[in-house]
């Protein structure tokens, strides 16, 4: 792999970057499910529900049956919105506390961000999840040890930054750290449109290859893809 311009951040995606895909579509989004279909109606009308069900389109807080139907249609159709994402994470949260969730993430990943940061890199995180949801995944691994958040600086998710592949997110994210010029973040995803994004917007970014990722045809793409964090020889700009 060619060499890397000294970095100061690391910005990485999750889902098909640092775990399975298949985790996330087929354990957490059916764990969610049936997590909803076993609670809704005690939580319906409680205290701690209420943020949840008052984000969702007024059409479908007017009865369970409806706001389950509508989570249901989202998931099904893979639609990334914001209140969905917030739901999930909050019915994660007992799975990953009670220990029935751990996030399955690749091998390399729990060394290489050991690694950079005790380098000096800043390690952030951007991912369609919800923030909290981001940090119930990294605070349960099947990493040893499991809780990889205290090596982590900031979260970045659609709400707080905006959509993953527009250029304006990621200028967004950047502008958060203005010391930081935006040549010196390195973004990893595998998501080519998201990898697009992040190049617009003044980052490094290369494109991830794991198994279970849909196959890239593009040659060149191929030639600078990333199928191993430990292959990245990563240089610390001076002022980290």
């Amino acid at each position: 792999m060619a060499g890397i311009d000294p970095l100061r951040v690391v910005l990485l995606d999750i889902e098909g970057t640092v775990c399975p895909i298949s985790f996330v579509k087929d354990v957490l989004f059916p764990y969610a499910l049936q997590s909803l279909s076993e609670s809704l109606g005690a939580l319906w009308d409680t205290e701690a529900f209420a943020p949840y069900k008052h984000a969702f389109p007024q059409e479908y807080q007017t009865s369970p049956d409806a706001f389950k139907g509508h989570v249901e249609d989202l998931v099904a159709a893979d639609v990334k919105a914001p209140y969905l994402k917030a739901l999930q994470g909050y019915l994660w949260e007992d799975g990953y506390r009670s220990g029935k969730l751990r996030a399955p993430i690749f091998d390399d990943v729990s060394p290489a961000i050991t690694s950079w940061h005790a380098a000096g890199l800043t390690i952030m995180i951007y991912s369609s999840g919800s923030v909290p949801a981001q940090k119930l995944f990294f605070g349960h691994t099947t990493a040893d040890p499991s809780d990889l958040t205290p090596l982590i600086t900031d979260w970045f998710d659609t709400v707080n930054a905006g959509p993953k592949t527009e250029q304006a997110s990621y200028s967004k994210i950047a502008s958060k750290y203005p010391g930081i010029p935006s040549s010196q973040w390195l973004f990893l995803s595998d998501n080519l449109a998201e990898v697009r994004a992040a190049k617009e917007a003044g980052m490094l970014a290369l494109p991830v290859v794991r198994p279970g990722n849909a196959p890239i045809d593009d040659v060149n793409v191929m030639s600078s893809a990333v199928r191993d964090f430990g292959d990245l020889k990563l240089q610390v700009a001076p002022g980290s």
